[in-house]
């Protein structure tokens, strides 16, 4: 019995096309499997005075914040938020700061940060604008 294997010009001229577009295609169809990640908004974007959605308790300690850039403010109007770990799908994510408008002309915004629980943990506590 005759076994037959068919080459990369033969799968091309099977479907009628060269085979570097079939070699492209498939590596396209592939990057489309391809999950990316988006970090949470920046908490300021949030609802001012929502409440939480509950607790978020973690037992490892957060890493050392990452030295932003503060870029010149594209308004004289914005104030500069700094970013913060986060909490998102089972780790930490970094959230980076950028320039917010306050809800009302004087306003500061106090940033959020991870406090120490007494019977263990870190829980976030959220900023706000004061």
């Amino acid at each position: 019995m005759m076994h037959q294997t068919a080459d990369r010009a033969d799968l091309g001229r099977a479907f009628g096309l060269p085979v570097g577009l079939l070699m492209v295609a498939a590596i396209l169809s592939l990057s489309a499997c391809v999950v990316a990640f988006r970090p949470p908004p920046h908490e300021v974007m949030m609802v001012d005075g929502a409440p939480p959605p509950g607790d978020v308790v973690v037992d490892q300690v957060p890493p050392a914040a990452p030295v932003e850039v503060v870029t010149v403010s594209p308004d004289p109007g914005l104030i500069w938020v700094g970013g913060y770990w986060g909490w998102y799908g089972g780790r930490y994510v970094w959230v980076s700061g950028g320039w917010h408008r306050p809800p009302r002309p004087g306003a500061v915004w106090v940033g959020g940060y991870w406090a120490r629980r007494p019977m263990g943990g870190h829980v976030w506590v959220r900023g706000s604008w004061r």
